[in-house]
């Protein structure tokens, strides 16, 4: 009588178990096939992720962008039914949420001023002033790699080294801590990490940044981090452990996020030699460019959100305390909005993409990315034309058990 009276989807949807999320891929560079299905039949579907909890997952570009803009969605990382795709323990549970609660997992009214704290050292302008420095470690990550052996793993010549000094610079942090930086990014990114390593791992990046915050209170040095405590610390929000958090935030957005993007836009830039050529030919186009390949390689499939009032969302009642999966990975190959969104394409206006996300807690560093991506994709095609995959395709061990997607090692030569 059920399929009488609902469309056959809902009916099968009564009958079985939520698919399990994250989905895996069709092929390394595409989002699981699913998610085009979703988009045209159920763009508000039920899902279970690894801790065995039930969240909405949202595919379209169009609701998952309202949502990122709704008061009644909450960042707060302290809600038990936030949607978190790996095991974690009560303890775990609470350090996610105290890291929450210095940016990411807050909402209004407290979220504004202190995101405004960090606003101004990441404008366009003052991002503009790093080009030496971002130019002069990717030029000097090329001579070390050219001089070297090959074949070589790009991963580690180049992917995680540019993030780790551009961090190291703009924090004031020594580079020779550049380890514990990729170390603890790696344990609160991977599900297969167990909760106590991961909790081992934050310990330790956050007794390093404690001490760092504590030498620079003491002598603020003209850098990110020295110049947030002169601005801050004779107002009412200043606070020594909300810096620390901010640090930590920072830390494992900005390392992880850019040093998979150049991995994967290198490999999938080398699956379309044309493309390369297009960036050799034109290099004032590379940002053009990184738009699409911000929008096609999106690195972080969806945010965790939890609703704080009742919603309907396509026609989907979404209650109260509900779990929200918003997934950036399906927004950005809607085709509704991006045309042909299977097909790579390089001229393409992609800048409203939702690589960065969306609303007010829209990527801080997503103009220090783009900076990175810019002199990085145009930099190694000119520098070295003849880039090739060392491997095939087939054999890259590509990070299928990460919060955010990208690459372990990218073996290549010329």
């Amino acid at each position: 009588m059920t399929s009488d009276i609902m469309p056959a989807s809902h009916a099968d949807r009564s009958r079985t178990q939520p698919p399990d999320f994250p989905m895996q891929r069709r092929c390394p560079f595409d989002p699981p096939a699913e998610y085009e299905r979703l988009r045209a039949q159920e763009p508000v579907t039920k899902v279970r992720v690894p801790t065995g909890q039930i969240a909405w997952l949202v595919t379209r570009y169009e609701d998952v962008r309202r949502l990122l803009t709704d008061p009644r969605v909450s960042a707060d990382r302290w809600h038990p039914n936030m949607p978190l795709t790996e095991d974690v323990t009560p303890q775990t549970r609470r350090n996610i949420a105290a890291f929450g609660e210095s940016l990411i997992g807050l909402d209004q009214p407290e979220h504004g001023p202190r995101r405004r704290m960090l606003i101004t050292e990441f404008t366009v302008r003052r991002m503009q002033t790093l080009r030496p420095h971002i130019q002069h470690t990717v030029d000097g990550c090329i001579d070390d790699l050219l001089a070297g052996p090959r074949p070589a793993d790009l991963v580690d010549a180049l992917a995680v080294r540019v993030p780790a000094r551009t961090l190291c610079e703009l924090l004031g942090m020594p580079y020779e801590d550049r380890d514990l930086l990729e170390r603890s990014a790696t344990a609160q990114l991977r599900r297969g990490v167990s909760p106590q390593e991961r909790q081992r791992n934050g310990v330790e990046l956050r007794g390093y940044l404690d001490k760092l915050v504590s030498a620079k209170e003491a002598d603020p040095t003209d850098d990110l981090l020295g110049r947030l405590i002169l601005r801050n610390r004779e107002t009412k929000l200043y606070d020594h452990e909300l810096l620390v958090g901010l640090m930590m935030l920072l830390v494992i957005a900005g390392f992880e996020t850019t040093a998979n993007m150049i991995a994967l836009g290198v490999a999938g830039l080398l699956q379309q030699p044309e493309k390369v050529q297009a960036i050799i030919d034109d290099p004032a186009a590379v940002g053009v460019a990184v738009e699409e390949l911000l929008r096609y390689f999106t690195v972080v499939d969806a945010l965790p959100r939890v609703a704080k009032g009742d919603i309907e969302v396509g026609g989907v009642p979404i209650r109260e305390g509900d779990g929200l999966l918003l997934s950036f990975l399906s927004a950005n190959w809607d085709e509704d909005v991006f045309s042909g969104a299977t097909r790579l394409d390089l001229d393409r206006d992609a800048r409203h993409h939702m690589a960065f996300g969306y609303g007010v807690h829209q990527c801080l560093g997503q103009n220090l990315a783009r900076e990175e991506l810019q002199i990085v994709f145009r930099t190694i095609f000119t520098r070295i034309p003849t880039l090739r995959l060392a491997t095939s395709l087939e054999e890259l061990p590509f990070k299928t058990d990460s919060n955010i997607y990208g690459l372990d090692e990218l073996p290549v030569t010329w």
